[in-house]
């Protein structure tokens, strides 16, 4: 945990980087180009990327080293930034194209690849703790960022705004440089023909590793990732809908709401955050499985649309209080289950769950967008985090069915031997005892 505290720090600094160049580099292109739909395409070329970028993310992580691509992932984007404040004016433009691409695949790759490394980086006993952690300094660094990003334009220009988001991933490549981890299973050195055997046995079980075959060996890690997915479309809902209705309730000042929302919201997220790496830190105690992950999502959602019913502004702020909280739970319970899964397997995972959450909170935005210009704030947000809570209905179902499967289904013929032998040691020892027994007499 001492070397993951650090990467977790290094780390920081790159999500720091990633969340400042959010705000930046939009208001940048629309500042260089002048036209909201430029801004837009940008906005959806990155996204775009990021969820095609997970299928391609899986294949990655399961064939290479992980750190290695965390670093070059890193390496690439303060690449990217130098080379945007060195060109001239008149190239920027389309530059800036080509750098939503970088960003959107450098970001889920780095993703990825760290989420699937940490059962190997600190232990699976520790993976909770580890994943609390991961996700506080991710939080702090979301609310850097973004509290940063117009103070540092402003007052500094958008030179110093891209050379620090350039100096925040060369730091986190410092960092992940520096530190003796280990991000996949030791193998040991046998020889060139056994070193060739098990090379082709790795590539066979990545080629039944595939996202679609492991999906459909497990249906309740299926059905979490298309909660997951109607998570995004109703996170896109209420970030669409927000300044809507801000502003309906107080014109003069519209970023009041907005801003007292997404504190409140943080403090939350970051609250549950700690409460599970206290939870981890105790002996004895189990992970937040599917069925925590299915309840918070549920009182997420529901904390999301009572947010916007209308209510005094004290309820709306205690309900996004408890939705942060809600968040913070069902993300550790999620990336937490997911590295449950053999290391060949896990990449393949978190790549195909970045895609459908990416997929999801693209869709709403196009939706949530769409049904505002006809529907109230709550008649848009109720319709599609109420989708969530159908879908968490539909998981417990899976996970009571899968329960009882699992209780009627018969012993395999390996289980059976291992329960016999296990029976045949037991009476060895016992003979053996009564006559040492009897030999002392």
């Amino acid at each position: 945990m001492r070397h993951f505290r650090l990467l977790v720090v290094g780390n920081g600094f790159s999500a720091y980087g990633s969340y400042l160049n959010m705000v930046a580099l939009n208001v940048f292109i629309y500042d260089v180009t002048k036209s909201a739909l430029a801004a837009g395409i940008f906005m959806a070329v990155r996204l775009l990327t990021s969820v095609l970028s997970g299928f391609v993310s899986g294949r990655l992580v399961s064939a290479y080293d992980r750190k290695k691509l965390m670093v070059g992932a890193d390496l690439t984007q303060c690449v990217a930034m130098v080379v945007l404040l060195i060109v001239p004016d008149g190239g920027r433009a389309g530059l800036l194209y080509v750098l939503a691409v970088v960003t959107g695949f450098c970001s889920t790759l780095s993703g990825v690849s760290l989420r699937s490394s940490i059962p190997e980086i600190v232990g699976p006993e520790l993976r909770l703790r580890a994943n609390a952690t991961l996700a506080t300094g991710r939080s702090l660094a979301m609310i850097a960022g973004f509290a940063s990003a117009g103070v540092v334009v402003a007052q500094l220009g958008y030179v110093a705004a891209i050379s620090l988001d350039a100096a925040s991933f060369a730091v986190s490549a410092s960092v992940l440089l520096s530190l003796p981890i280990r991000t996949r299973p030791e193998r040991a050195d046998r020889g060139d023909g056994a070193a060739a055997t098990d090379k082709a046995t790795r590539r066979e079980q990545r080629r039944r590793a595939g996202a679609l075959v492991l999906l459909r060996a497990a249906p309740v890690i299926a059905v979490m990732m298309v909660i997951r997915a109607a998570d995004g479309l109703g996170s896109s809902s209420h970030n669409v809908a927000l300044p809507v209705y801000s502003s309906a309730l107080d014109p003069s000042h519209p970023a009041t709401f907005i801003s007292q929302f997404w504190a409140t919201w943080a403090v939350g997220n970051i609250v549950m955050q700690q409460l599970c790496g206290r939870w981890a830190g105790r002996e004895g105690r189990r992970e937040p499985g599917e069925r925590a992950f299915a309840i918070g999502a549920c009182v997420m959602s529901a904390a999301f649309i009572v947010v916007f019913a209308g209510l005094p502004t004290g309820v709306a702020v205690a309900a996004a209080l408890v939705a942060g909280m809600a968040d913070g739970l069902t993300e550790i319970a999620y990336v937490t289950r997911l590295q449950a899964a053999p290391d060949e397997q896990r990449g393949r995972l978190f790549g195909l769950s970045a895609s459908v959450e990416n997929t999801g909170f693209g869709l709403g935005m196009l939706v949530s967008g769409a049904l505002l210009d006809r529907y109230s704030p709550i008649h848009v947000v109720g319709l599609l985090h109420g989708l969530a809570i159908v879908l968490c209905a539909a998981l417990f179902v899976v996970l009571v069915r899968h329960g009882r499967g699992a209780g009627t289904k018969p012993p395999s013929q390996q289980d059976t031997a291992c329960r016999e032998t296990s029976r045949q040691d037991a009476a060895r020892q016992d003979t053996s005892s009564v006559e040492s027994e009897a030999d002392a007499r």
